[in-house]
């Protein structure tokens, strides 16, 4: 068994998607996880690299890092509440 506090379950990418569409798409993605699991999202759209963790933040779940990758992509690791 591992110390992490979380286990990453999934990770999703939705470059090329745009809000509210990263949005929807990523809760869909939660309902299917475990309280305390992880999902690592990947955006390139600049206000979904704002928006989504915002919003997750704001159901109650734990936006564990938003990491810049490069030039155009985010990866948003959130652990479900």
């Amino acid at each position: 068994m591992s110390g992490a506090p979380e286990q990453i379950a999934e990770s999703l990418d939705l470059k090329g998607e745009v809000c509210p569409y990263t949005f929807v798409k990523t809760k869909l993605a939660l309902e299917e996880l475990q309280s305390g699991q992880a999902l690592i999202i990947i955006v390139d759209n600049p206000s979904s690299a704002e928006n989504v963790p915002r919003s997750l933040r704001s159901e109650g779940h734990i936006v564990a890092d938003a990491t810049k990758l490069n030039d155009t992509d985010w990866a948003i690791t959130v652990i479900k509440a």
